[in-house]
């Protein structure tokens, strides 16, 4: 009897064995197989120190006053004419609500649909304290080893400027685009782009225009981020995560501290219980959707351990998650995230306040909506508090989950293809951009809406994003150049009949 089981065990683990290792071979590379373009000659000196020229403007954005700045943004605009007089001539240029900007592109045959790119003007602060700290001055825009320094030279300058760069030589070319170009520049999407994204949309909205696709800064060119993957992987955002702010109101009997009053019953103790069960009990993780797609795409790729585990995430999918959810960014493409950001109750140490309040960010997956975040924190607090105990309110601002474009469409292809060919070696997925970008203002017009940056990042650069010692190297930008180039010369051609 011992016998047959010991048998039987072991003709289960051969079969296992089996289909694990037959799954890992028949996933092949789902990799385009392009040749690598000629590289297109780009003056790099001279392009970076234009890219310099732009950081130097302290474009900083506001939410609550438009007008900051604004003389910054103007001056901008000037060096914008400056610099690219054949695109300025070429194409029809309008100021949208003050500081944004709006460039045509006249296509000859405009019934096709047109193409949109996006980039955005402004920029965060530094953060006080830390101006010191940086190698080169924040808006020095200096040009020195190999890298172009400051605040905007990547985030989101880089694209911006490499666009102008690129159509600017296209124009010089004689190149006459076939579909209808637009390049739309909003000057606060640091600060949530209701002045300028959202108003270019509503006027491209107003005439009609519906682009064959959108591109607009996103996911990155990453290098020895992802574990067991050897190449660098360009991920391409089809998906942008939903907005959605709540604030929490506890109300309790004020008093003073000597006598405190039944045990979790005050405003704090009733507050805290409610964030940590917030904290406790998220919204369920899963390797589906946009993230089941992007480790589907990299998988055949892979070495070792790495590669059989996403190849068969029918056996080891728990332990897969399970490590996936451990990282801050790989966890931010599974689930919606819970972020426990303001807190606020009492003003002095011998008084029990009468109110503590709190304010929950979440970063809603698609596929999850924001009246499920609502009904689920609800739900949480009841279990954890009372019904009833704690108030919830939505915070204006907050954003669904953006619609996901398909991979499977010429748009997603040009673009994969486009990385293939400027980027040579590079590998291509689709993935999930979980911050906000303006892209998302633009999402009635079209079904296909990229988010993606032309910029290499390994771990020690992503530190820099919004951080200090901003920079971007030059050749990353002489690519950058090309990528555009290249995805404007092909994008807007007719479709091959």
């Amino acid at each position: 009897m011992i016998k047959k089981i010991f048998l039987g065990l072991l003709a289960l683990i051969v079969v296992l064995v089996a289909a694990v290792a037959a799954n890992t071979l028949r996933k092949g590379s789902r990799q385009l197989d392009v040749p690598p373009l000629a590289v297109l000659p780009v003056d790099e000196q001279g392009a970076a120190k234009r890219l310099g020229e732009a950081v130097r403007f302290r474009t900083i954005s506001s939410r609550d006053d438009p007008q900051l700045n604004a003389d910054q943004f103007q001056q901008f605009h000037a060096l914008l004419e400056q610099r690219f007089p054949k695109t300025h001539a070429a194409l029809k240029r309008e100021v949208v609500n003050g500081l944004s900007l709006l460039y045509t592109w006249q296509g000859s045959k405009p019934e096709l649909a047109p193409i949109l790119l996006l980039a955005h003007q402004d920029v965060v602060p530094i953060a006080p304290g830390t101006e010191g700290d940086w190698t080169e001055p924040p808006f020095s825009g200096a040009v020195k080893d190999g890298f172009i320094w400051g605040r905007g030279s990547w985030d989101d300058k880089g694209n911006l400027m490499s666009q102008l760069e690129a159509v600017e030589m296209l124009v010089a070319s004689g190149y006459q685009p076939e579909r209808t170009v637009y390049l739309a520049y909003g000057a606060d999407e640091e600060v949530s782009g209701l002045r300028g994204a959202t108003q270019i949309a509503a006027l491209l909205k107003q005439r009609g225009v519906h682009p064959d696709f959108v591109i607009d800064e996103g996911l990155l060119i990453l290098d020895g981020i992802l574990p067991g993957l050897a190449k660098p992987a360009a991920l391409i955002g089809v998906a942008e995560k939903g907005y959605l702010s709540v604030e929490l109101s506890v109300s309790a009997t004020p008093g003073h501290s000597s006598m405190p009053p039944k045990h979790g019953t005050s405003a704090i103790a009733m507050m805290s219980t409610a964030l940590k069960q917030l904290e406790d009990k998220q919204l369920p993780a899963g390797i589906r959707g946009v993230g089941g797609e992007m480790f589907d795409t990299i998988a055949p790729e892979m070495s070792g351990f790495s590669r059989v585990a996403l190849s068969n995430l029918w056996l080891f999918g728990p332990v897969v998650q399970k490590q996936l959810e451990a990282g801050a960014s790989t966890n931010a493409m599974l689930r919606t995230t819970t972020a426990l950001t303001i807190v606020n109750a009492g003003n002095k140490e011998n008084v029990l306040p009468g109110r503590a309040d709190a304010t929950v960010n979440f970063r809603i997956l698609p596929g999850d909506t924001e009246a499920q975040v609502l009904e689920h924190v609800k739900s949480e607090l009841a279990q954890a508090v009372g019904e009833g105990k704690v108030k919830v309110t939505a915070l204006p601002g907050a954003q669904e989950a953006s619609k996901v474009a398909p991979t499977a469409s010429h748009q997603y292809h040009l673009l994969n293809k486009t990385i293939r060919e400027v980027f040579p070696g590079t590998l291509v997925a689709p993935g999930l951009m979980v911050a906000a970008t303006d892209s998302v203002h633009y999402g009635e017009l079209s079904d296909h809406i990229f988010k993606f940056s032309p910029v290499r990042a390994n771990a020690e650069d992503l530190k820099r994003f919004h951080g200090t010692n901003e920079r971007l190297s030059t050749s990353n930008y002489a690519e950058a150049i090309r990528f555009y180039y290249r995805l404007l010369s092909e994008g807007a051609k007719a479709p091959a009949p």
